[in-house]
């Protein structure tokens, strides 16, 4: 772990942003266009940004450059907006196994974005842009996760949802799941018509663009095409919202400074939760990514995140 005193001998601690990683050029294309807004707002601090599969460059290949370039104390980001498995397993096994790769190689490793006021803002944002106050006691949003096999992931997005109600003057906020977890886009919607919703705005819960969160919209124009008497409209996504660069510059200096406070009272690899426990202290071990050169095959590999989370054991 790395503190960040800047003692003689010692470098200064650098920012590894880490994604999940996309299919989607685009997606890709917003990742770096954001580390580069990080990097412009970070002071003189060293940031870099790579993926744990799908996407380059891989983490792999960022760390190497920082070791290149004399950088042995990092400080990880996980740019992800809920603590499921890519969050508490995929990234801290990748990042193990860098260290196992670069003998000196200190990290200290931060939390993921969410729950945070700054993200309620730019949902409240994203859907003023096609709803306006005057129209919030009457519409209904649809707040759409990624969606999980972690019940505690999946729970932290039922809490966004409720944060986002409370005190904004929407008629209800319901969650929904693109995958993995119900309900889904189709399953929300129609709960939000049978609580008598005339007005819906689909809220996706993505940072970035990519196949999932193009699902999402395609999904509610379908079932708006079904079901032509509610006004449906969808929000955009969260990426280029400026309080996110000031977001996980505050998770990097959380992480320098100790102060992490991860929430491990629901946590499947700790506890164990009813169908869920033969999960806790499960063996992590990272993704495969097609570019790191340690890849057994010479392709994409698709992983259909039903897979086990992948650190070494977490006690």
């Amino acid at each position: 772990m790395t503190d960040g005193d800047s003692r003689p001998g010692k470098s200064k601690p650098a920012l590894l942003i880490v994604g999940h990683g996309t299919r989607s050029a685009g997606g890709v294309s917003q990742f770096q266009t954001f580390v580069d807004l990080v990097r412009t707002r970070a002071g003189g601090t060293p940031v870099d940004g790579g993926f744990i599969e799908l996407s380059r460059p891989p983490v792999a290949d960022v760390v190497a450059r920082f070791v290149a370039a004399g950088q042995h104390r990092l400080a990880v980001v996980p740019l992800t907006l809920v603590a499921a498995g890519h969050a508490k397993g995929d990234i801290p096994a990748a990042l193990a196994r860098e260290r196992a790769r670069h003998p000196g190689l200190d990290y200290t490793y931060g939390r993921p974005l969410g729950p945070h006021p700054t993200l309620l803002a730019a949902l409240d944002e994203r859907i003023a842009t096609v709803c306006s106050r005057a129209e919030r006691a009457e519409t209904t949003v649809l707040l759409v996760s990624r969606g999980s096999t972690d019940p505690d992931a999946n729970a932290e997005v039922a809490k966004v949802a409720r944060l986002l109600w409370e005190g904004r003057g929407f008629a209800g906020v319901e969650p929904a799941f693109i995958s993995l977890a119900e309900p889904g886009v189709p399953a929300g919607l129609d709960r939000c018509a049978r609580l008598g919703a005339s007005r819906i705005v689909v809220a996706p819960y993505f940072l970035f663009t990519g196949v999932l969160p193009d699902r999402v919209i395609a999904q509610a124009r379908g079932w708006a095409a079904r079901n032509p008497t509610v006004d449906l409209r969808c929000a955009g996504l969260l990426g280029d919202h400026d309080g996110l660069v000031d977001l996980v510059l505050e998770r990097f200096h959380e992480a320098l400074d100790g102060d992490i406070r991860m929430n491990c009272d629901t946590c499947l690899y700790r506890v164990a939760l009813p169908g869920f426990e033969h999960r806790v202290g499960a063996p992590q071990t990272p993704h495969d990514h097609p570019d790191d050169p340690t890849h057994p095959h010479g392709h994409h590999q698709h992983h259909g995140h039903g897979h086990h989370p992948h650190p070494a054991p977490i006690t």
